[in-house]
């Protein structure tokens, strides 16, 4: 016979309570390799950084146009013996910028260009194979978290491009119309390797944040914030566009003064062009010209960062306000940064901390957009 209960006895005493499911319904099935394929981006994050590194000290020290050829395969392979080098030489030779530029330079001076071009080809190359390795291994083990297949392929897809892209720009040096590269081609390049360093910070900071947790911190959003940083970060791509076309001309060396360029405020003979043409082309060929809208541009970007910062100190998430304050500071060290490579005629080194400088500056707003995107919660107790 059962033994008689209690009618004070709680239900359910004496066993054992269900335990939750780890994670939201969202996240069951359909979480994959978050932390796996974050590592595998931020290794692709770190090579584009390199990669956009190597490329300024390539164009710094005139060295893009020292390999002749594309040849995506058999070009992994430099120069083996001294025939090689003397083929390869001989093919620079031919080009436009030696014969009106470098027509002194002896063998010994050709291979320290052509490293660095090598260089620059070898580590896409290498960018290629770990983003074909990474995404064949967590596409054939079906690590991949849904709705981020199509994302991942759409960056091999980019850096593809890119390759195309670099080409297409080497090739305006090789015509005879310049001894450079042409800059707004410049422009496209490293354009796209700024989107393509964008898109993976953009993923890396989504992936370190469930799919529920993403879903939750979106209806906090704070959609003012998250438009001015749109707009902010547009802002700031053009700006790197426009340096880019300043770099291709060597422009930052034009006139080594500041405010004034020059003495005045508007650079003389600014439509000026040696071989004429249509006054529209002095925006890109013109030095004091593209320099002056470098400068312009320069000064109404940090006018709108700060606007921007003083909306994103109004947050109501500490989180939120740190990020757009490291964005802020970042961006006054940028405008000091340039002022003193203007001042200093744009040597190497600063001129290659410029353009790292505003690689930091790209990804902290974009750090700051997503925080306005997709806020981190805090809890009172947290927060002491």
């Amino acid at each position: 016979m059962a033994e008689k209960r209690s009618i004070f006895e709680e239900v359910g005493a004496g066993t054992k309570p269900a335990e939750a499911p780890k994670g939201g319904m969202i996240d069951r099935g359909r979480g994959g390799a978050r932390g796996a394929i974050r590592i595998w981006l931020a290794v692709l994050f770190a090579l584009v950084v390199a990669m956009i590194a190597v490329g300024g000290l390539t164009r710094l020290t005139d060295s893009g146009l020292s390999i002749t050829e594309w040849r995506p395969v058999t070009g992994a392979l430099p120069p083996m013996n001294e025939a090689d080098w003397q083929s390869e030489f001989a093919k620079y030779q031919a080009s436009p910028e030696f014969q009106l530029q470098n027509h002194r330079m002896d063998l010994d001076a050709f291979k320290s260009i052509y490293w660095w071009e090598w260089g620059h080809r070898q580590l896409g190359r290498v960018i290629g194979l770990v983003w074909a390795a990474g995404f064949v291994f967590f596409w054939a083990t079906k690590r991949i978290p849904t709705g981020w297949t199509g994302r991942l392929l759409g960056l091999g897809a980019l850096g593809g491009l890119q390759g195309a892209i670099g080409w297409w720009m080497v090739s305006s040096g090789l015509t005879g119309r310049m001894v450079d590269v042409a800059s707004y081609r410049l422009a496209v390049h490293l354009g796209l390797a700024f989107a393509i360093l964008g898109l993976i910070a953009w993923d890396m900071l989504s992936l370190s944040r469930t799919e529920s947790a993403l879903l939750q911190a979106r209806r906090s959003r704070e959609a003012k914030l998250f438009s001015l940083s749109t707009g902010l970060m547009h802002f700031a791509f053009l700006q790197i566009l426009l340096g880019a076309l300043v770099a291709g001309i060597d422009a930052g060396r034009a006139f080594p003064t500041w405010p004034l360029m020059g003495e005045s405020f508007f650079p003389a003979d600014a439509f000026y062009l040696p071989e004429g043409g249509p006054a529209v082309l002095a925006f890109f060929e013109n030095p004091g010209l593209v320099q002056f809208v470098h400068r312009m541009s320069g000064y109404l970007l940090f006018a709108f960062a700060v606007v921007v910062w003083r909306k994103g100190r109004r947050s109501a998430h500490p989180v939120t306000k740190t990020a757009f304050d490291w964005m802020a500071a970042m961006m006054f060290g940028q405008v000091v940064l340039g002022i003193v490579t203007v001042l200093h005629a744009a040597p190497l080194a600063l001129g290659l901390a410029h353009q790292l400088g505003a690689l930091v500056v790209w990804v902290l707003i974009l750090r700051a957009r997503h925080r306005a995107q997709y806020p981190v919660v805090q809890s009172i107790r947290s927060r002491s």
